[in-house]
């Protein structure tokens, strides 16, 4: 994974310029648990790296620092944890960029992680949110990014709606 110190940061770019940024965000990850995607430091990520459905290297960079932040509590990690990963994985699948040859195996190996993450939340209370991040979780780890942008979709009334039209098939 790339360090947080390394100036490879300072050659990587998000949405708003320069990833220099980025290394202070992720820090700030370990303080478990965090609000839910509107506070900081997840606004910053979700705004700079995952930018309406765009992503960049710098996110591809920052996915294993999220997932060792998961790691350190799984139990206590928001929706987020497992959504960011997600869903930079199926912005990628769709029309990323490439991931730089330096980034890459680290970004797989995160991603390998996440079933065995979302074994460990088992304990915690799901709410239909954090269910859909981790079953998007669990399919990008599988190589199922169009599962995943599904999963992210569901809610209880659309799976209802869902069942019902499948059984009219």
């Amino acid at each position: 994974m790339l360090p947080l110190h390394s100036r490879r940061w300072s050659q990587l770019t998000h949405a708003y310029g320069s990833a220099t940024d980025v290394p202070a965000w992720l820090t700030r990850l370990t303080d478990l648990p965090s609000p839910e995607g509107s506070a900081e430091p997840w606004f910053s990520i979700w705004s700079a790296l995952a930018h309406q459905g765009d992503v960049y290297a710098s996110s591809y960079a920052a996915v294993p620092h999220v997932v060792a932040a998961l790691a350190a509590a799984p139990e206590k990690a928001d929706s987020s944890y497992f959504h960011f990963p997600a869903w930079v994985e199926i912005c990628r699948a769709k029309n990323g960029p490439p991931i730089p040859s330096d980034l890459e195996a680290p970004y797989f190996a995160a991603l390998a992680r996440l079933p065995a993450l979302v074994a460990f939340a088992a304990s915690n209370q799901w709410s239909p949110a954090f269910l859909a991040s981790c079953m998007a979780a669990i399919a990008v780890a599988k190589g199922q990014p169009a599962m995943a942008e599904a999963a992210l979709e569901l809610n209880p009334e659309l799976a209802v709606q869902f069942l019902e039209w499948s059984a009219e098939q």
